[in-house]
């Protein structure tokens, strides 16, 4: 019973690693959503020559414009962006930099608030994930007692499924302030496409292992128990099964004796009843006393 308890431990503490690292590395990572944006090509000079819209200059006539014959997606420069929960970053068209921007101050003022509360539930989903890993591994030290190891196995799955909740919470919130944001944000962040990053997909991973970390944990607790009660009710039915079985020999013993006492008491009681009853003076016959006498001297 022992080593089995101690494997779920163990499955419950992996899984809940991974759901703690994954949680972690998708919260301070900018890769949730990645694409493109399009933006007009600058003006050619003398630093940049390429990527750029080349107006020319007529050296005849300087008053005279130029025109480009560039159309269509050929006069805008396609650009890749990738956001996180606090950043969102892109190319920089005049270097090989990035720039970043804060995601809060791009999202819609209708969307701040909510975009807030997922960021304190995120923030909460990790804290309790630390919270459950902690427990988790203080029942795998002590583990010597069931009942301790109990308890905390009991704190530790209520601990993970908040958190595992607070954690799918939090993900759809953020999903939605994007994509109100794509719609609604600054004209020049707003994406041509854009797709689910591995950030993203870390988020999801570690809710997923946040679940399995709850559900083995419950599976652990319940199947505990069981095994628990159903050992202490074999050793009470034992106990009292050795004590009925002690009970009936004492009184089969004390009965035997009782009834062989009682029988020579009674014994003992007629016969000293016998000895000691007088004979009636006026029902002794003198001729049979004579006669059983003579008798007894033949």
């Amino acid at each position: 019973m022992k080593s089995t308890r101690r494997c779920r431990t163990l499955m419950s503490v992996s899984l809940n690693f991974f759901a703690l690292f994954f949680s972690i590395t998708a919260f301070i990572t900018t890769y949730w959503c990645v694409g493109t944006q399009r933006v007009p090509k600058p003006k050619c000079s003398k630093l940049r020559t390429h990527q750029c819209i080349d107006y020319g200059v007529n050296e005849t006539d300087p008053n005279k414009v130029v025109y480009s014959w560039e159309t269509g997606d050929d006069r805008f420069l396609f650009r890749q962006f990738h956001t996180g929960i606090w950043f969102s970053c892109e190319e920089n068209i005049h270097d090989e930099s990035e720039r970043c921007r804060s995601f809060i101050d791009l999202a819609p003022a209708s969307e701040k608030g909510m975009l807030w509360l997922s960021l304190v539930s995120e923030m909460l989903y990790i804290i309790l994930l630390v919270v459950g890993f902690s427990l988790m591994c203080l029942e795998l030290v002590h583990s010597s007692s069931i009942i301790d190891g109990l308890k905390l196995n009991a704190f530790a799955a209520v601990f993970t499924v908040l958190s595992g909740l607070l954690g799918m919470v939090a993900h759809v919130m953020y999903t939605q302030v994007f994509q109100v944001t794509v719609s609604h944000g600054p004209p020049d962040w707003r994406p041509y496409n854009w797709d689910y990053g591995w950030s993203f997909c870390m988020a999801w991973a570690s809710f997923t292992c946040c679940m399995g970390a709850s559900v083995t944990t419950l599976n652990a607790y319940t199947k505990t128990v069981i095994e628990f009660r159903r050992k202490r009710k074999t050793f009470e039915q034992s106990i009292r099964e050795d004590h009925a079985r002690e009970a009936f020999g004492y009184f089969r013993e004390h009965s035997v004796h009782s009834i062989s006492k009682s029988v020579e008491d009674y014994s003992c009681q007629t016969l000293q009843s016998s000895r000691h009853t007088p004979i009636p003076a006026d029902t002794m016959d003198l001729s049979d006393i004579t006669a059983s006498l003579g008798e007894e001297q033949c």
